[in-house]
């Protein structure tokens, strides 16, 4: 007996948002769709009961953007635990451990979701309990506490009951979204917590300390007036640029450039249809073909190496040298500050004042860094192409399906798959590494609000696909016969 007939009474039973029997208007989706992103932002003002506010640290510090966390809040964990479960599940499917046909079995395709949903749960608690009880990071409100008479661990107990069902609530507002939405609801938790950030950036930036924000350093400039002085000679040009958040500013354009730009550059393999003479379409392999969504798994990955370090250094007081040592919950050395992502320019601009590493700690960890991101990206791709039906094997039926062919070849999947290996393997890796490359370098110069380049790169991708997946919806919804030409 297989694992599968073992799990399946289980998995099976898993609860799941039903799908919609028939088409969805678009209108329908919309309302969905904006009811619960209005849901999502309701929840990340909900603050977890019991819960020392003032006491509370940072746990995913910059991640937090990427992980549509909420500190503080009944969304704690955030979409960590769904990405993380991804993780897990890409790398067994990958090495073929899993034994599952999500292509072509209904039964496997039903397994591999409910075994989702498990391992999202076992996520959130693996997660949560230690944020908790191990850390220090959610610590319990001893007046709570008192009040209740249920004593500090059943405060803390308390608080990760909250968080489990935020973690709950948000994977189903995910499937909600996918199911009768519009996008992504991950996607969609990004985009709205790194716009948050942005919006803040543009006015006061209260995310990175004593920066001024956009609107007053343009004041600066007009006025040219700090107090009783010039502002260029009051703080100098390299202030202006650094603190005033001008370079931010030009950095989070030159990025929005480049994706809308890679966006647009494809490759168009010419298609016709078999059944209707003359009706001709073309299939684009985008240069991100993978997109940017890769990026969520490595630096989640990320992520939780640098929250298991914290961990041990809470727990441990003091670990060995050569694995890490930390000041103000920060490692400062060893294994864990050279696999810490570059998050600013204080972690590899050594002139700047307060920089304490030695420069060549900073290069390692920088180059560890770009490594990470360049590699990463591309095998995340891969994994993400191959998991998600976008593969050459998948993507030839599902265009011989719908009754398309290349002109000039054979009506064959086999032809079609051929001649799409040409260029989505190749795309696939080019497209990861070169986010990769984009990640890191937004990063390193910064950006507006304090956004991290991942974040950044990811709420300028997947707003484009939006207004893409909008369009479509919208060109479908006044042309019925092309829904059920293309399926």
């Amino acid at each position: 007996m297989s694992w599968k007939d073992t799990a399946e009474p289980l998995l099976v039973r898993m609860p799941a948002v039903q799908r919609p029997e028939g088409h969805v208007p678009f209108k329908r989706k919309l309302t969905w769709t904006g009811g619960v992103l209005l849901l999502y932002f309701f929840l990340t003002n909900v603050k977890l009961f019991g819960l020392d506010i003032d006491a509370s640290q940072q746990v995913f510090g910059r991640f937090s953007s990427i992980l549509a966390s909420g500190q503080g809040s009944i969304l704690q964990l955030g979409i960590g635990p769904i990405v993380t479960a991804s993780i897990v599940l890409q790398l067994l499917g990958g090495a073929d451990l899993l034994g599952l046909d999500t292509q072509d079995d209904p039964r496997d395709q039903i397994l591999y979701q409910g075994l989702q949903k498990l391992l999202v749960l076992v996520m959130i608690c693996l997660t949560g309990l230690p944020m908790v009880f191990a850390g220090g990071f959610l610590p319990a409100d001893t007046a709570v506490a008192s009040s209740l008479g249920i004593g500090t661990t059943g405060v803390q107990w308390l608080i990760f009951g909250q968080m489990f069902v935020g973690g709950v609530l948000i994977l189903f507002m995910d499937e909600v979204i996918s199911k009768w939405g519009v996008g992504s609801g991950i996607g969609l938790f990004i985009v709205a917590g790194v716009s948050q950030r942005l919006i803040g950036g543009v006015l006061t930036t209260p995310f990175i300390g004593n920066s001024e924000g956009i609107i007053y350093t343009w004041y600066l400039f007009i006025t040219g007036q700090r107090g009783t002085g010039p502002v260029l000679a009051a703080d100098g040009l390299q202030t202006v640029l650094l603190q005033g958040e001008l370079l931010g500013l030009f950095t989070t354009i030159l990025i929005f450039s480049v994706v809308v730009y890679a966006e647009s550059v494809r490759v168009e393999i010419p298609l016709s249809n078999a059944r209707v003479k003359g009706a001709r379409g073309r299939f684009p392999v985008k240069l991100i073909y993978a997109s940017v969504l890769p990026m969520i798994l490595v630096r989640a990955l990320q992520a939780n190496i640098q929250f298991l370090g914290r961990i041990l250094d809470a727990q441990l007081g003091s670990m060995p040298a050569f694995l890490g040592t930390y000041a103000n919950g920060q490692p400062t050395g060893g294994l864990f500050y050279f696999l810490a992502p570059v998050q600013s320019r204080g972690d590899w601009m050594w002139w700047l004042e307060g920089t304490t590493q030695p420069v060549w700690q900073i290069l390692t960890r920088v180059g560890i860094d770009l490594f990470v991101m360049l590699v990463g990206g591309a095998v995340f791709a891969v994994f993400w192409v191959e998991t998600t039906d976008m593969g050459p094997e998948a993507t030839a039926k599902q265009i011989h399906n719908s009754g398309m062919q290349i002109p000039g070849f054979r009506q064959n999947v086999g032809v079609i798959e051929k001649v799409l290996e040409r260029y989505i393997p190749q795309v696939t890796v080019i497209g990861g590494a070169l986010v990769g490359l984009l990640a890191v370098m937004a990063n390193m110069l910064g950006t507006i609000g304090g956004v991290s380049g991942t974040g950044l790169l990811l709420t300028v991708s997947i707003t484009y696909k939006l207004y893409e997946e909008i369009a479509e919806e919208q060109l479908m919804e006044m042309h019925p016969m092309m829904r059920q030409m293309f399926g």
